[in-house]
């Protein structure tokens, strides 16, 4: 934890962010604190950092958000619009319908998310699938990359949670429902 209490933030290395914009983490936020970006918004400050000093999008959004959370205008996990929100991801070696079908068949789901209250919303095969969560408290969003033929990206992100604790709580749950659906869905295992 900081010293104001926040935890430390995952992000781009110093070295990272300089070769990649001319600045590292120090210099930007003292150029944003000089522009008054605390009494921005979100939208405004990554839009400042692209028009004004040529960031790239990603790397505004980068910027934009570790300033947030470093001024405590925004705690991990926490979206822009005050909504929590965690994401996490595995490759597995399945193709990306057999991974969809993972989520969108009960039987197949039970299987590797056993306790789960999933309601699907839409379902796109080997491409993505909403779903709300546990009786429609929180929703879930599926996106599936195909990494090859056999090969695909699952990328989970579960919006409209309560709070911090339970951005942390479903941080380590997907992780290892992820772990567990790799597990099901590849070959041999």
């Amino acid at each position: 934890m900081t010293p104001a209490g926040r935890k430390i933030i995952e992000r781009l290395s110093d070295d990272a962010l300089a070769a990649a914009t001319g600045k590292g983490w120090t210099a930007w936020f003292a150029l944003l604190d000089t522009w008054g970006a605390t009494g921005q918004g979100h939208t405004a400050i990554a839009r400042h950092l692209v028009d004004a000093h040529g960031v790239s999008g990603w790397h505004a959004q980068s910027i934009t958000v570790g300033y947030e959370q470093e001024r405590g205008l925004r705690q991990v996990g926490q979206a822009s619009d005050g909504g929590w929100k965690v994401s996490a991801s595995k490759t597995v070696n399945a193709p990306a319908d057999r991974c969809t079908a993972a989520f969108a068949d009960e039987d197949l789901r039970r299987r590797w998310l056993p306790d789960g209250e999933l309601e699907v919303r839409t379902h796109r095969p080997g491409k993505s699938l909403t779903a709300d969560w546990d009786g429609g408290t929180s929703r879930i969003e599926v996106y599936l990359t195909p990494a090859g033929e056999t090969k695909t990206r699952v990328g989970i992100g579960h919006t409209k949670l309560p709070d911090a604790d339970a951005v942390t709580a479903y941080k380590d749950f997907w992780r290892e429902r992820l772990a567990e659906l790799k597990t099901l869905l590849e070959p041999g295992a």
